[in-house]
């Protein structure tokens, strides 16, 4: 009985250690070096700029400067893998775009498991994609461009990428309405938006970032955009929900990853100071600016929204047999 009081006091004793440890690194985090932020893609885009936006009043926040790294390639996957196989020391984060819930199921023999060897600190926030057409096109509406489908009409459009999320959306879209449309991969946003400026593709589907400028010019007219809201940006602008396909959803987003075994403490420190600086007012309008309605909240929540992510474009990608480029 002695020996068995013992080994449970030994145990309530490392318990308590172990949590005094944490605590006590907690509050020193992050004292020892600089934090590095991996954005994982190359630098000018849109999680670059994320990261950079960010890394400037977190650096003040925590009183250490932050680091972006551009580590780009395999649509974010070798700079989250790399973020994966970093050590948990609160030191290396991942700043990831919406390709991170598409990659589990399109790229093959991914070197982590997106789920289990990284931790969700924050969703940063979330952006409309915009189907667009050009100023000349025969399409006033989402729905002529359904009609034309249905009708048996050759209906292309052009996306960044094959298994982008614009393609994948558009996929679904095809599905649940029964409706056929031939996609038109393009090497990125720039390539895409010169071909569907001067009508050489019908339709295009990018973010409202890359949309806008040519919408406010007046040389392309926008349809329908992707979220359950409408956008801020394009109020004007009918969601696919409204447009006939209820409860569609498929936003763009951003988000900040950890090594899954980061202290506890630790990401709900960063967590909190990632909040602080979403409602700064001009890190907000800097984020606005990138098209990018910001969401913040819970470590917790952060995960719910991207697990559903990997679940529901695992689903697209099998069904419609989609292959990366």
């Amino acid at each position: 009985m002695k020996h068995w009081i013992f080994r449970a006091t030994l145990h309530v004793a490392a318990a308590a250690l172990c949590a005094t440890s944490l605590s006590a690194m907690a509050q020193a985090w992050p004292a020892k070096q600089p934090i590095k932020f991996v954005a994982v893609f190359p630098p000018g885009g849109s999680v670059d700029q994320v990261a950079r936006i960010l890394a400037q009043p977190l650096s003040q926040q925590l009183g250490q400067n932050i680091i972006v790294e551009n580590k780009g390639g395999a649509s974010g996957a070798i700079g989250t893998a790399a973020v994966a196989a970093a050590p948990a020391d609160g030191y290396t984060f991942a700043v990831v775009f919406d390709t991170h819930g598409v990659n589990p199921s399109l790229i093959p023999g991914l070197p982590f498991d997106t789920r289990k060897d990284l931790a969700p600190v924050a969703l940063i926030g979330t952006s409309a994609m915009v189907l667009a057409t050009f100023s000349g096109s025969e399409y006033k509406t989402f729905a002529d461009v359904v009609a034309a489908a249905k009708a048996k009409k050759n209906v292309s459009y052009g996306s960044i990428g094959s298994g982008s999320l614009g393609h994948l959306a558009m996929a679904l879209l095809s599905k649940s309405g029964n409706v056929d449309w031939q996609h038109v991969p393009y090497k990125g946003g720039g390539p895409l938006m010169t071909d569907a400026v001067a009508g050489h593709v019908p339709l295009s589907i990018a973010s409202v970032f890359v949309t806008k400028p040519h919408i406010d010019s007046g040389r392309m007219r926008p349809l329908a955009v992707t979220t359950s809201q409408r956008s801020p940006d394009l109020p004007n602008v009918p969601t696919m929900a409204e447009s006939g396909f209820a409860g569609f959803d498929a936003p763009a987003w951003w988000a900040i990853l950890a090594p899954a075994k980061t202290p506890p403490e630790v990401l709900k420190r960063m967590n909190e100071e990632v909040n602080k600086a979403l409602k700064n007012p001009e890190i907000a309008k800097k984020l606005s600016a990138q098209g990018i309605g910001i969401v913040g909240g819970s470590p917790e929540s952060a995960r719910v929204f991207i697990d559903k992510q990997i679940d529901t474009w695992a689903k697209v990608v099998k069904d419609n047999g989609i292959k990366a480029d």
